[in-house]
């Protein structure tokens, strides 16, 4: 069971020694990397699991339907946008907020924009993109993806049959 459960990290593990082995550079870069990597992801999740017991808490399941449910409309648009674009941190901080968002009773389309403003319109990035690129391309780039992400989260509820959004429901309130 444990093995069952843990086999990518151990196989990994195992990669990186017989890559240390074979090669000890390039084995010493990849540890590097990788207990990099690791450190930044455990200096995120706290405060990202933080956030969604207070998320969890502090909100109603009742006020979320209304905002962001079924029946939300452009609001729960705009606010999908905006949370999505306010968040800080890489987009594997989404995916646990998305599933509290699920629990909580938020339109399918609504979680996929909110996944799609964190990855691609973050507020820092826009305004880094205006002093570096110019407000043309920013603004450009901030109006195409938006659009994208609209055409996606559209798309995807359209493709992906009531069932399976149950199942990916059901999966998100068992976590």
């Amino acid at each position: 069971m444990v093995l069952k459960k843990y086999r990518f990290p151990i196989i990994m593990t195992i990669s990186m020694v017989i890559l240390y082995l074979i090669n000890h550079e390039l084995g010493k870069k990849a540890a590097e990397i990788t207990s990099n990597s690791i450190l930044e992801m455990v200096s995120i999740l706290p405060p990202v699991f933080i956030l969604l017991g207070l998320l969890d808490v502090w909100i109603p399941k009742e006020t979320m339907i209304k905002f962001l449910g079924e029946h939300s409309g452009i609001l729960g648009v705009v606010i999908s946008f905006i949370m999505g674009s306010a968040a800080a941190g890489p987009l594997y901080g989404a995916f646990p907020i998305a599933a509290v968002l699920m629990k909580k009773g938020a339109k399918f389309s609504n979680v996929l924009i909110f996944i799609g403003a964190w990855s691609t319109t973050k507020i820092p990035m826009f305004m880094f993109e205006i002093t570096s690129l110019g407000p043309r391309f920013a603004i450009t780039r901030l109006v195409v993806d938006i659009i994208g992400i609209m055409i996606i989260a559209y798309v995807i509820q359209k493709l992906v049959s009531k069932e399976e959004v149950k199942a990916i429901y059901d999966k998100a309130e068992t976590m």
